[in-house]
């Protein structure tokens, strides 16, 4: 199927399956609700497989850069088409489609109020099938092109931390700043970003990825309980590695990343870097970044992000292997991975690659 009929239906499972896939990052499932349906409101958003395009065709990544758990966040529909209007003043080129960074229940739909609104067609494509950390992962290996020069454009907050930003650079440094100007506006930034041409997006990104979100989104929603939890993880190839009560939980806000630490009957362990990186008991590891795991209510099987985990709640943590993923290739780049260990202090790569 070359295009994807979009309708409020098909924006339910992709937000919801699109948080499943955020793997505890990603967004927020009801800031993914309002866009996807803004966006049907204003207009018609076109979703089209990357078929559809020429491989000379210039793409461009719509994502969000920040911390979900900032009290101060502010990132609205018009600072999504505004960083796109920034972006495309500073290429000068045409622009023939918009993916998103990345699936989570807020990234998933990235791109599709701009695409309303513009016409110009969001595509299945994404940076990565999954939600992860840092700019550079959501940047399909750009960073190993020594000549590639990134141009970011990044939009949001309020009042005094409002801010309107346009950077080019090396991709390190251009995200680095990014992320740095996320902090002074209050904690998240929508951000237009990374001019890729169609043949590259097809060797480095994960073709299908949107339609990922959307299958495990129906199976979740078709379903109630424990049947949903059941159905999802039957969708994704994965397991219910454990459900019990959060015992204690550990957040903290820093360098824009939520990290911290999630405890399940006091055995079992969660690390997470906006992401969930890791999960283990007594030194059995049952799931590393790129693997998915996701924490979900045990009784209603709404998905929960890290950043919204409270000590006391009842849920089940699902895992899925990477290969059963849609993943980009910065998944399998050993530089981009490295610094997680550093960061939750455990082992990744021997788990990993």
């Amino acid at each position: 199927m070359a295009k994807i009929q979009l309708d409020k239906k098909i924006v339910e499972y992709a937000v919801y399956g699109g948080a499943v896939l955020g793997g505890g990052g990603g967004g927020w499932i009801e800031d993914g609700l309002q866009i996807g349906r803004l966006a049907l409101d204003v207009g018609q958003p076109e979703l089209l497989t990357v078929e559809e395009l020429s491989d000379e065709d210039l793409l461009v990544t719509a994502s969000l850069v920040g911390a979900p758990a900032a009290k101060d966040k502010f990132v609205k529909p018009i600072h999504y088409s505004r960083a796109l209007e920034l972006l495309s003043q500073k290429i000068g080129k045409p622009i023939q489609g918009i993916i998103t960074n990345e699936n989570g229940a807020g990234t998933t739909v990235n791109g599709w109020f701009q695409s309303a609104v513009t016409g110009i067609p969001v595509i299945d494509i994404p940076c990565n099938g999954r939600a992860h950390p840092t700019g550079s992962m959501g940047s399909m290996n750009l960073s190993e092109q020594e000549d590639y020069v990134s141009h970011q454009a990044a939009v949001g907050g309020k009042g005094s931390n409002y801010m309107e930003l346009s950077v080019s650079g090396s991709l390190d440094k251009a995200s680095t700043l990014i992320r740095k100007a996320s902090i002074e506006a209050g904690g998240l930034l929508a951000v237009a970003r990374n001019p890729v041409t169609v043949a590259y997006a097809k060797a480095h990104g994960a073709a299908g990825a949107i339609q990922q979100a959307i299958q495990v989104g129906e199976a979740l929603l078709s379903h109630v309980g424990e049947a949903a939890i059941d159905a999802v993880v039957s969708t994704l190839g994965g397991k219910v590695v454990t459900e019990g009560t959060v015992t204690d939980f550990v957040l903290e806000t820093t360098g824009g990343f939520d990290v911290g630490t999630v405890t399940i009957n006091d055995s079992y362990e969660l690390t997470f870097w906006n992401e969930y990186m890791t999960i283990e008991k007594n030194g059995e590891r049952f799931g590393t970044f790129p693997d998915l795991i996701m924490t979900l209510d045990a009784r209603t099987a709404e998905p929960i992000v890290s950043a919204a985990i409270q000590k006391g709640q009842q849920i089940a943590v699902i895992a899925a292997p990477k290969e059963k993923l849609i993943l980009s290739s910065t998944m399998r780049n050993q530089k981009l991975l490295k610094p997680i260990e550093d960061i939750i202090n455990r082992s990744i790569l021997e788990y990993s690659i």
